[in-house]
């Protein structure tokens, strides 16, 4: 029991990251568990306590409020203390600690419970706090993954370990009880923090978030992207305080409700607020960053306004080579050889087809067909246009290339040789290399998660790349990356390489 989640590169067991002795102490102060108050009657759980930094926190603090308030320390201990963990060695730790500290501490199974936090059966409590443990999905035993499905509806798609300690922990939470966990912040951004983030902000009043982004707030080093959040069970209030921590001598109690006051997202559509406050690279739309977003041509007869047979039946300079969807697939741009008929001149006004025999003979034998066309009935003089007007400088600026429901994790760009149908949409502004750094962004985990937020996956896991859903993204400014990282993302881009993209993304994003 006591090795479920298997080993880290570095030996360590996986969810065995512990927290600095400040970072303990902060939270405390954060979470008023203070000793100057008479903490007699606060009962407090810690989910997983390990080798006891909450714990031994937590008691000292206890032992203070005793002195001060004349209650009996043991009695107290007993009454409103319970700590989990599965690993028997770090509850012994623990209590060896403690018994350091006082030997005169009385501790038994009520206090320490060797059992699965997640799993047990646990009174409610004043105040929750801890630590929970850093999990990935596939470190998790199928026979836990299931039953944790099961009883947590905050469990799903990718979540880590320690989505369900705070939903679990969250229910267990007394009127006004207080909640304040120290771990990674992508619940507040990723798609598998939606449940959480909707059931936090429908039923509960989260005060605080401490982003520890810029320092290790743990006692080795660690990938990771901490923050501490403070929730308590409020009704659900309108506003956060949102903390950006430099360094650790930054964090002390008189400064803990410091920060910028920011509105509370409904639901569970916080991924706008957190990735613009938390994140030191400040994020910003595709669009303001000059970009145009647009959508191809609807012709409202396909059929008839686009093809291979119109080379010999309309004039050449009528002509555009147009790309649809299927042109775009395994990873690949191969034009079909189609062509648009277009009917509209280069200053974007309808033509004469008097002037065009061929086209004029051509549209002739389907004007009965188009005349049917609502845009046609609107204006029946011009039943030959398509429904969008087409411009023609479109087809010569460079643009990436989105198909509507696309299988490829590549994006393409079109240097400046085909107009796009209506299935596709496009991104223009800059130039090639600009276009290959957004588009080494859109392809990265980091894009394609918000996406998957924003937008409905179509059946196979697809997302959609609709005007309305790209305009939603945030990226970093572009143009503020470094050349080197701006080099490298288009080395990759053009290699195809999406794990040196995410390598890449990932570092300038953290």
């Amino acid at each position: 029991m006591n090795n479920m989640y298997g080993n880290r590169l570095n030996g360590k067991k996986h969810g065995d990251v512990f927290t600095s002795p400040n970072i303990t102490k902060y939270m405390l102060d954060l979470s008023e568990y203070t000793s100057d108050r008479d903490l007699s009657s606060i009962t407090v759980i810690e989910p997983s306590c390990g080798e006891g930094e909450f714990v031994l926190e937590i008691i000292y603090r206890l032992s203070q409020s005793a002195k001060k308030y004349k209650f009996n320390l043991n009695e107290a201990i007993k009454r409103c203390l319970v700590c989990f963990d599965i690993d028997e060695a770090k509850i012994e730790k623990c209590i060896h600690k403690i018994h350091k500290f006082d030997p005169t501490i009385e501790l038994d199974t009520c206090t320490f419970r060797l059992e699965d936090f997640l799993l047990a059966d646990v009174e409610k409590a004043d105040l929750i706090i801890g630590n929970p443990p850093y999990v990935r999905q596939e470190q998790i035993p199928k026979s836990k993954k299931d039953i944790y499905r099961q009883l947590f509806f905050t469990f799903r798609h990718r979540a880590d370990l320690y989505i369900p300690f705070f939903e679990k922990s969250l229910s267990l939470l007394k009127p006004r009880g207080k909640h304040c966990f120290i771990c990674s912040n992508r619940w507040l951004k990723n798609q598998y923090g939606y449940n959480l983030r909707n059931m936090i902000s429908s039923t509960f009043d989260l005060r605080v978030i401490v982003n520890l982004e810029k320092f290790n707030p743990f006692q080795e080093e660690v990938i990771a992207y901490p923050a501490i959040s403070l929730i308590t069970n409020n009704p659900a209030g309108d506003t956060f305080r949102y903390i950006d921590v430099e360094n650790l001598d930054s964090l002390s109690f008189p400064h803990v409700f410091d920060g910028e006051e920011h509105k509370m997202p409904h639901n569970g559509d916080w991924y706008d607020t957190f990735n613009v406050i938390s994140n030191h690279l400040k994020l910003t739309s595709i669009e303001e960053l000059g970009f145009k977003i647009g959508i191809g041509v609807a012709t409202g007869a396909d059929k008839i306004f686009i093809g291979k047979h119109l080379i010999d039946s309309v004039e050449e300079d009528l002509l555009l080579p147009i790309l649809i969807s299927k042109d775009i697939k395994n990873n690949n741009l191969k034009w079909s050889g189609n062509y648009l008929f277009n009917p509209f001149d280069k200053d974007g006004n309808i033509i004469d087809l008097s002037m065009y025999p061929k086209a004029r003979a051509y549209m002739e034998l389907h004007k009965e067909r188009l005349q049917n066309r609502h845009v046609s009935r609107k204006n029946p003089t011009y039943w030959y246009r398509t429904i969008d007007k087409v411009y023609k400088h479109l087809l010569f600026q460079p643009k990436i290339l989105l198909p509507d429901i696309s299988a490829n994790n590549q994006i393409l760009i079109d240097a400046g040789h085909f107009y796009p149908h209506h299935n596709l949409y496009y991104i223009t502004g800059g130039d090639i290399d600009n276009l290959k750094i957004l588009s080494a962004f859109l392809m990265s985990d980091f894009i394609v998660s918000q996406l998957s937020r924003l937008s409905n996956n179509m059946n196979g896991g697809y997302p959609r790349w609709q005007s309305q859903y790209i305009k939603k993204l945030k990226v970093p400014n572009i143009y503020d990356i470094n050349e080197s990282d701006s080099k490298m993302l288009i080395s990759f881009y053009d290699a195809k390489n999406l794990p040196g993209i995410n390598s890449i993304v990932n570092k300038i994003i953290a």
